[in-house]
């Protein structure tokens, strides 16, 4: 029996089929400062690893040592507290430079668009621009379009493992790891994530490409909280452009009704995540202004003025002032400002050594002689600096206090040294049972810097 109605037996899917975007190549001012963004920091990433800074890498984090070195500083553990406020300013900046001209951070910088920029140049040498790639994946499989796919998928392996080998680079000496990688003699933990992050790269900048900033960057979801009508954006005038159509160059169109669009999809064509600016403002959007680039182009051809797409604001775009300079503005600036300020005091100041006394557990005080009593410790000393040192070490709390120590204090670069210490003090001059008393460390080639650390002297009960 046939269906009473004709209604389609066909289900809709949920999620739409992925389509591979192949976009456009464009050369305009923004590209090029896209160009040379990458540029740069693509250089910053793979040759960082191989400066030296006297005798060892300038940018190491050396994790089983517990040292990280960022060329002349020397990090510790204990100073985990500055990552937590890089972090911290780093997350500012990004909002700051958000609210203030949109998503620089995506289109200009992010590790994702520079090496996805980076693999779409090597599918370009090997494939050929736009058309031809769209040619080449829809012809029949033959040993020609076998061999560029061999050679572009090798390029961009071997592209992603060097990318992995560089970012172990950071955490293993890189003059070692390569030793390493030509003597087949990597260890299981350097192998590991050479793999992976290498695979990773190659995947993400590969294949996945504008899906991740689509579906997987949590930025683009609340970027949105950080916008308002005076934010710069890449906009579409939809004033001026509408109603698109082809036409003729050097013709009246305004007589047709029709505005400055001319309906070439170019501003499409470029775009790295397939969307069509012309729709408005999209979560997708990534700012990396090629369709300000592409549409610019065709307008000089057409000898329109440019600016049809451009970077503006809501409120420009609406015909109302656009306002720079406004509360958030200052929050974020001043916000951003005071943690940058503070952090670099802060670590400008930061002390070269650290200093733990650790009493003698075995015994509270001992009584060598009568009217004496002495108290032993341990102390563990750490010199920060990238430079050994010698220290003097006192003890003030306690009138006619005597300091026995068996050794110099001498320690070397990054080095933890543990110093057994005698005090001994008359028992006349101990007012209580438990008297504080202050150790003072001072680096002799610098008298300025001195740490000091409290403990108790302990003695017999006073009768």
């Amino acid at each position: 029996m046939k269906p009473a109605n004709n209604e389609s037996n066909d289900s809709q899917e949920l999620y739409a089929k992925h389509e591979k975007v192949y976009p456009r190549i464009i050369f305009g001012f923004f590209s090029r400062l896209k160009a040379l963004s990458g540029a740069a920091l693509l250089g910053i990433y793979y040759i960082f690893p191989w400066f030296q800074w006297g005798d060892r890498q300038a940018v190491l984090f050396d994790i089983p040592a517990r040292q990280f070195h960022i060329f002349g500083i020397t990090f510790w553990p204990q100073d985990f507290i500055y990552l937590a406020f890089i972090l911290i300013l780093a997350a500012i900046t990004l909002f700051f430079f958000t609210t203030l001209a949109g998503r620089l951070w995506c289109g200009f910088a992010c590790p994702q668009t520079i090496w996805t920029d980076a693999f779409l140049w090597m599918e370009r040498l090997i494939e050929g621009d736009r058309q031809k790639q769209i040619k080449l994946a829809k012809a029949p499989m033959s040993m020609r379009k076998f061999r560029l796919i061999v050679t572009k998928q090798t390029l961009w392996l071997v592209f992603a493992l060097f990318t992995g080998f560089t970012f172990v680079g950071y955490f293993t000496p890189i003059h070692e790891l390569t030793q390493g990688v030509l003597t087949f003699n990597l260890g299981d933990w350097e192998t590991f994530w050479i793999l992976f992050y290498g695979f990773a790269t190659y995947g993400n900048a590969g294949f996945l490409r504008e899906q991740v900033c689509m579906y997987m960057c949590p930025y683009a979801r609340f970027q949105s909280a950080m916008f308002d009508q005076d934010t710069m954006v890449i906009a579409y005038d939809e004033k001026r452009g509408e109603s698109r159509g082809s036409r003729k160059r050097n013709i009246d169109y305004k007589q047709k009704g029709l505005g400055d669009c001319i309906n070439c999809t170019m501003c499409v064509q470029v775009c790295p995540v397939g969307i069509d600016i012309r729709d408005g403002l999209q979560y997708q959007c990534i700012s990396c202004s090629a369709c300000i680039d592409a549409c610019d182009e065709i307008m000089d051809k057409m000898s329109y003025p440019r600016g049809l797409i451009s970077y503006t604001t809501e409120n420009n775009l609406n015909g109302t002032p656009t306002h720079v300079w406004r509360p958030r503005i200052f929050v974020y600036g001043g916000i951003l400002l005071a943690i940058f300020i503070g952090v670099g005091l802060s670590i400008s100041n930061r002390s070269m050594a650290e200093m733990d006394v650790i009493r003698d557990r075995n015994s509270l005080f001992k009584e060598p002689k009568i009217g004496l009593v002495e108290n032993v410790y341990q102390l563990r000393i750490m010199n920060l600096d990238s430079q050994p040192h010698n220290y003097d070490l006192t003890v003030t709390g306690i009138e006619g206090l005597k300091l026995i120590k068996d050794q110099d204090i001498q320690i070397d670069k990054g080095s933890i040294i543990t110093v057994p210490i005698r005090l001994m003090a008359e028992a006349k001059n101990l007012p209580k049972r438990s008297t504080t008393i202050t150790f003072h460390l001072t680096v002799t080639d610098d008298m300025e810097s001195v740490i000091t650390e409290e403990a108790r002297f302990l003695g017999p009960i006073i009768r």
